[in-house]
């Protein structure tokens, strides 16, 4: 029986409204990632430039089958740090740039199960037969408020603080990620999303596109139901569905190109 892998169908789309792309994106066949920049000018390009670029030097060890599952967990987390340490360096050369950032959210299949990276409020959900699940917790000051009951889910629609991010990779070592590791099945379908998609579309929105038996028909969908709704933001979608097949992937999207 062969091992898991991911068939990823990915894009990713400027919008109607910006003028640059700050989303950069990783596909590989056991490593595939979403970062969406911050910062204004051309800071959130490079922040997510590098978060990106860095995962795919790291790459290789972390899909290293002879390594042990713990030690690549480790590998994955600590690869938080050394995107942090990039970042921080390049500010050092760049002080005009300080405050940019990033968010990431990374899945990485290893042997039978697939961990989670994340930080930030880029999305990552599963289908499983017909049920999706949101399996990333948005770092906002939105989501604190709902988990604390402090408002309901209407008026965080609306709310002035919704874009608004508690953790991101700034390069200031402030962030505190969780590693979430589940069970890898074939069929399940996993989806990574810049906010410029999960803010415009609901989740039965999206569950009904994400249904679409062909990826790139998924994708595509998904991406022209942004644009039919204004498309504030740059908007990133990878659709994986994983297979034992034998897939070969090695692809860099939006500001990471």
């Amino acid at each position: 029986m062969g091992a898991f892998n991911f068939d990823t169908s990915a894009r990713s789309a400027l919008g109607l409204v910006r003028s640059d792309n700050e989303d950069s994106a990783l596909v590989t066949e056991r490593l595939i990632a979403v970062a969406d920049g911050m910062g204004g000018h051309a800071a959130g390009e490079i922040a997510s430039k590098i978060a990106i670029t860095t995962l795919h030097a790291l790459a290789p060890v972390l899909t290293d089958t002879t390594i042990d599952s713990d030690s690549i967990e480790d590998l994955l987390l600590h690869s938080l740090h050394t995107i942090d340490l990039n970042i921080s360096e390049y500010v050092k050369e760049a002080i005009d740039l300080k405050g940019m950032g990033t968010t990431l959210t990374a899945l990485l299949i290893n042997a039978q199960t697939i961990a989670l990276l994340h930080v930030g409020d880029s999305r990552c959900y599963r289908l499983r037969a017909n049920t999706l699940e949101q399996l990333s917790n948005d770092h906002t000051v939105i989501q604190e408020l709902l988990d604390q009951g402090s408002i309901s889910s209407v008026e965080a629609l609306n709310h002035p603080q919704r874009s608004v991010l508690t953790q991101a990779l700034m390069g200031d070592g402030n962030t505190d990620p969780i590693l979430q590791v589940y069970e890898a099945k074939e069929g399940d379908r996993y989806m990574l999303c810049s906010d410029g998609l999960s803010s415009i579309l609901t989740e039965k929105e999206i569950k009904a596109l994400l249904k679409t038996g062909d990826k790139d028909a998924a994708v595509k969908a998904l991406i022209d139901a942004t644009y039919i709704n204004g498309a504030p933001d740059n908007v990133t979608i990878l659709i994986a569905d994983v297979t034992r097949k034998e897939v070969s992937a090695n692809q860099l999207l939006g500001a990471a190109q």
